[in-house]
């Protein structure tokens, strides 16, 4: 069981706590009348999962710190194409939107009375949805800070995701081991996915445009769905399998890499059969217990993650072999990692040590 493991459960007639936010910057147009969330002058979004770009390289070292939460860290994600804004979740409850060109938080938004668990932008990145473990979600206007609505099934929210062909549909993981899918126009929960037996970790969008889901959960299965069809169209699931906290899609969206508690990441086909790739398995990193996230380099070839240590790992994605380990953050794990979509070897990390660095 679980419920000895979660917060507190929601009254009968519970309220949200009252949202705040605060502006840092110097004023919220500049002199030609562009809002500060507008990307700067002359820089050219990548289109996501467009590996032929530009080539990518593994960074040196840690250029800055951002630093401004009071606990830790737990989640960050940059501005859909153009990743000159960097979202963060903080266990304090808060969320920051950092300017990675001035290098300086820009707007903090405090609507939660738990750890903020994940943070998501949607897909023009005008709007982003914060889930927490006071169980409520928020959407969140990125540049007024207005709550744009708040939502709650009264149960943990673990993951959430924008439905990629509508910015109005977002897709939650919970602790009641069911995926819900709402409307944030009229609030409704409009399907749910209950077929796992255990909290849901994570969901991933796969083939032509997000017309399939795949989800991982605590109870070792992987399911796949069709989108709005509330049965698995396909069960993965084998005795050797570990716990998959954390699963990412390669930009060429041809393989899902997938976090397993057995200290590897494991490679899995993204549609047709969803096969396991057993020779290509990426080790050397000490993950377990933690979900921590995996960012891949918009060209594909590198993979990097966190680990409990506080370590920064980098892989060759052909060669499956380490090419770099970085310490990068103290007391705890460096738990989630980022990579920028433009910058060819810009990375941002974050830990339980209230730091975010970018490391170039």
């Amino acid at each position: 069981k679980m419920s000895h493991l979660l917060p507190p459960r929601l009254a009968e007639n519970a309220e949200a706590m009252e949202a705040t936010t605060t502006f840092h910057g110097e004023e919220t147009v500049d002199y030609r009348g562009r809002s500060w969330t507008d990307p700067p002058a002359g820089v050219k979004g990548a289109e996501p999962f467009d590996v032929d770009d530009h080539r990518c390289y593994v960074p040196k070292k840690c250029v800055f710190r951002f630093q401004g939460h009071e606990k830790g860290v737990h989640r960050i994600r940059l501005f859909p194409r153009t990743g000159h804004l960097l979202l963060s979740a903080g266990l304090d409850g808060a969320c920051k939107v950092w300017s990675v060109e001035k290098r300086k938080c820009m707007r903090t938004y405090v609507g939660h009375g738990a750890a903020v668990r994940d943070v998501q932008f949607n897909n023009d990145g005008t709007k982003f949805v914060s889930c927490s473990f006071d169980r409520y979600l928020r959407l969140w206007n990125v540049e007024s800070g207005k709550v744009l609505g708040t939502f709650t099934n009264r149960r943990v929210p673990y993951v959430v995701k924008f439905y990629p062909n509508d910015d109005n549909i977002f897709v939650v993981g919970c602790s009641d081991n069911k995926i819900v899918a709402y409307d944030s126009t009229t609030g409704e929960i409009t399907q749910e996915y209950d077929h796992h037996l255990a909290p849901v970790n994570t969901i991933t969008f796969v083939e032509d445009n997000g017309t399939k889901m795949v989800t991982s959960s605590d109870d070792k299965k992987v399911l796949v769905w069709e989108w709005d069809i509330g049965v698995p169209i396909k069960y993965i699931s084998d005795p050797t399998m570990h716990s998959m906290p954390v699963v990412t899609m390669h930009p060429s969206e041809k393989f899902l890499l997938c976090q397993s508690l057995d200290n590897r990441i494991v490679v899995y086909q993204a549609g047709e059969r969803y096969g396991l790739q057993r020779k290509k398995k990426f080790e050397g990193h000490n993950v377990a217990g933690y979900a921590c996230d995996i960012a891949i380099s918009p060209d594909g070839r590198f993979v990097c993650s966190g680990d409990s240590n506080g370590k920064l790992v980098f892989w060759d994605f052909k060669r499956t072999r380490i090419l770099q380990k970085y310490h990068a953050h103290d007391k705890g794990p460096s738990i989630a990692a980022a990579w920028h979509p433009v910058e060819p070897s810009t990375v941002f990390t974050c830990g339980w040590d209230g730091v975010i660095k970018m490391w170039e």
